[in-house]
């Protein structure tokens, strides 16, 4: 499992090394690394909360020079037709990040409409097994956590398949590390996982 791999001739920075990167947003990650053929300068990304749907459209604006618009449909839609307008002009690629594409997301404005239906639209997936790991070690590591192969195994067999579920075992992990200044081990996630209700381990 890498960490981001746009695939585009730039060096990693902080972070890319903060992206995980899997078969889950594969297909975004090769969207965005080829922005000057797509047929507008305006892509809609979608995914579930937590995915690093954000971040990696923060990455993708700062590498390419365009404009990120998150959280797209609680903008104001004029802004958003005239920044789509603009990209078009300038060929710097507008990316539009939201919850849903259109029609679920439900514009009012009839000259956006057409154009976001016009734009192309890429979600990132849930995670499987493999992301799922990789993303844990990760952010275990980042609270100071070690895990052994064999506890990251477990929990990926247990926890839920999303990336909101897994902070929430992360958090959980955590704390009870924190109270019982004890190393990561499966009866400590066990216990953890299980008072939080994240599990039922029983």
């Amino acid at each position: 499992m890498s960490q981001i791999a746009l695939p585009l001739v730039w060096p990693a920075g902080e972070d890319e090394r903060s992206f995980c990167a899997g078969e889950a947003n594969a297909e975004v990650l090769r969207h965005l690394g080829h922005w000057a053929l797509w047929p507008v300068m305006a892509t809609i990304l979608t995914g579930p909360r937590k995915s690093g749907r954000s971040l990696l459209g923060r990455i993708f604006a700062a590498r390419t020079g365009g404009q990120l618009i998150d959280d797209a449909e609680t903008r104001d839609e004029e802004a958003i037709f005239h920044a789509w307008n603009r990209a078009q002009t300038t060929r710097r690629p507008l990316l539009l990040i939201a919850d849903t594409a259109p029609p679920a997301w439900r514009v009012a404005l009839p000259d956006l409409a057409s154009r976001l239906a016009a734009s192309p639209h890429v979600a990132i997936a849930e995670p499987d097994d493999a992301l799922l790991r990789a993303i844990l070690e990760k952010l275990l590591a980042q609270r100071g956590l070690a895990a052994r192969p064999d506890v990251l195994l477990w929990l990926v067999q247990r926890i839920e398949r999303s990336y909101v579920g897994l902070l929430r075992a992360v958090d959980a992990i955590d704390e009870a590390a924190l109270v019982r200044r004890s190393p990561l081990t499966i009866p400590l996630a066990r216990r953890a996982l299980a008072t939080r209700g994240v599990i039922d381990d029983s």
